[in-house]
């Protein structure tokens, strides 16, 4: 991966050529990410880890003013913080009464089970999230890292260029202060 940074430099100096190199050199890693997080949606989810990938490079590489990353790390930060706005939009689009958001979908095979992911709890969580980014940014990034993302500690703590004591300490603050801020109360 040593040859990213460097078509990294290029794409963020407008050459088209250069994000169609950079595509294959982080496509499978990216997936991995998205496959890892969409593990964890409910069940009947209608993103697949490949649209989520596709949707995320679409935001990364097509903005209006060129994208500035400063490395891998910072790259691999902005697609985790595209993916955790596409998943979070598409869990409003979902809540959303049009959309039947009132009603639950629940397949007969799993009558029993309790889903960890619904939208209305994606949602409380997010707006959670976006508070804990304005107070604690730092905190916020691992978060981002490790819940919208599914990365592990040390590979959240490598993404974000900190030692994981400090990603770790992060996670343990920011855990227990969403805590709090969804109600706490089991």
């Amino acid at each position: 991966m040593s040859e990213v940074t460097p078509i990294l430099d290029r794409v963020e100096q407008g050459e088209a050529k250069a994000a169609e190199e950079l595509l294959p050199l982080v496509y499978e890693e990216l997936r991995k990410l998205a496959a890892h997080k969409m593990a964890q949606e409910p069940p009947g989810h209608t993103l697949q880890p490949t649209a989520l990938v596709h949707e995320a490079w679409l935001r990364l590489v097509r903005q209006p003013a060129p994208q500035r990353w400063d490395s891998r790390g910072h790259f691999f930060a902005a697609a985790a913080e595209a993916m955790r706005r596409i998943l979070v939009e598409n869990a409003r689009r979902k809540a959303r009464l049009k959309r039947g958001g009132q009603w639950d979908r629940i397949p007969l095979e799993q009558v029993q089970m309790a889903t960890d992911s619904d939208p209305a709890t994606l949602l409380s969580i997010d707006e959670a999230y976006q508070r804990l980014a304005a107070e604690h940014p730092e905190a916020a990034a691992v978060v981002r890292m490790r819940f919208f993302v599914g990365l592990s500690l040390p590979e959240a703590a490598q993404a974000l260029s900190m030692s994981e004591t400090t990603a770790k300490r992060h996670w343990t603050f920011a855990r227990a202060w969403l805590f709090g801020e969804l109600g706490g109360d089991g």
